[in-house]
């Protein structure tokens, strides 16, 4: 319930933000706005109430919602006033250059929202990162990574020539790094290994991480039939080994435990820094019931960087940018066919998904500032239907000196309306297949 509270607060925020960014501007400009709705309203409303020449409410449908402006052709297809001539107060009586500012009010609503939002949180929150020089341990490698030909102690250089300051790029240049390489330190040598497009495509299919950082395996509670906690194990140990093998990785044991199933085995830890042996049978579940203590903290030196005034504002721009950087990006791996990434594409229930069960102020905004932008981007995309749209066309027009017809706005925008139906049903039928899977 607090996953889906969150989720319609978020969409809630943006979408009336969204729609001030063209609300605004009309009033400013003397256009008439005839409705103001978040979400859709098909047949009814749950709640509207006309002000001045304005209805505003909210509909029952949450899948956005939208402003009617006199004298637009938009997606209510509501063209029979458009027969009549123009009226002072309607959009299309309106110069082009107050047009454009009118349409394209929400997008950049959107993205001045995702800076403000980052920097909010650089100010409140400050920056927590790892740096790629303090990752001790190299990088942990799994089943993908070992494909790739990555092995657990790699150190990563570079990867398509770009050399990571932060161990959070790393991940997320691998995945866009369809076709490229990537250089890595390996006892003393360098190496370097393609990233290949099926290699990508294994990585999204499998939702696996291909890396991870490395992490000793200390104990941080056990389950209610833990043979390790029968054995005499307790929280704060330290695992090393494995019948005398040393394994030290928590990723080690993970691979190593199930192999002994119904076995009776000993699992050397250290307590206070002494050596202990610990000698347990493992059940036919393949685990010792451990849940290992996770606090980062505790093994690697966290960078923390506070920001306050310009520089917080400075700081929201760049991780703004960098966020919306690797979106547009996404887009590369999603039209490569050899990436399959097209099946993962998601709908509502993969942006639900983003938010966490228990209510965190933190994630709750890092997101809500990316679907900020991501909003703001596939707004802008040159589709009719779309701000970009409707911003190509009155761009044409300053151009050209010519104004598109009616009757042409009209069926562009019924191609872009289902352009968008399609992706729509794409994204949310991979939800509904995700759900089955």
């Amino acid at each position: 319930m607090e996953r889906i509270l969150q989720f319609i607060l978020s969409l809630s925020l943006l979408i009336v933000l969204h729609e001030m960014g063209h609300f605004i501007p009309a009033r400013i400009f003397k256009t008439r706005v005839e409705k103001f709705f978040l979400f859709f309203d098909p047949w009814f409303a749950l709640f509207k109430k006309k002000i001045g020449d304005t209805v505003y409410g909210i509909g029952w449908l949450p899948l956005g919602g939208y402003v009617k402006i006199s004298g637009m052709v938009d997606e209510s297809m509501d063209t029979e006033a458009l027969k009549e001539p123009p009226k002072p107060w309607e959009f299309r009586a309106k110069p082009a250059w107050q047009r454009l500012i009118i349409i394209t009010g929400g997008v950049i609503v959107n993205f001045i929202l995702g800076i403000i939002i980052y920097a909010g949180i650089m100010a409140y929150y400050g920056e927590d990162y790892l740096a790629v020089d303090k990752m001790k341990y190299g990088i942990g490698v799994g089943e993908v990574g070992r494909e790739i030909g990555l092995e657990d102690g790699d150190k990563v250089i570079a990867i398509n020539g770009m050399r990571p300051e932060r161990y959070s790029q790393i991940p997320i240049e691998m995945v866009l790094s369809d076709g490229g390489n990537m250089t890595i330190e390996r006892k003393g040598e360098t190496v370097t290994l393609p990233i290949t497009a099926e290699m990508v495509g294994k990585m999204i299919d499998k939702k696996e991480p291909a890396i991870f950082l490395p992490m000793p395996f200390i104990v941080g509670e056990f389950s209610d039939s833990s043979v390790a906690k029968e054995a005499g194990m307790q929280v704060g140990d330290s695992l090393y080994a494995v019948n005398g093998e040393p394994l030290i990785f928590h990723h080690k044991f993970i691979e190593e435990i199930p192999k002994h199933k119904d076995e009776p085995i000993v699992v050397t830890a250290y307590r206070n820094g002494e050596p202990m042996e610990f000698t347990m049978t493992i059940p036919a579940s393949g685990l010792m019931g451990i849940r290992p203590e996770g606090d980062l903290t505790r093994v690697y030196d966290l960078e923390t960087k506070k920001y306050g005034g310009l520089s917080a504002l400075g700081a929201g721009f760049r991780v703004a940018g960098e966020k919306l950087s690797y979106y547009v990006r996404q887009f590369k791996v999603i039209f490569s066919p050899e990436t399959g990434a097209y099946k993962e594409v998601g709908g509502f229930i993969t942006i639900a998904k983003q938010f966490e069960n228990e209510w965190n102020w933190r994630k709750f905004w890092e997101f809500t500032a990316f679907l900020s932008l991501m909003l703001g981007f596939l707004n802008i995309l040159p589709i009719p239907a779309l701000d970009g749209g409707h911003m190509i066309f009155i761009l044409f027009e300053m151009v050209s000196g010519r104004k598109p017809s009616t009757k042409f706005l009209e069926y562009a925008q019924m191609v872009g309306f289902f352009l968008l139906l399609a992706l729509i049903v794409l994204a949310n039928g991979n939800d509904v297949m995700g759900l089955f899977r």
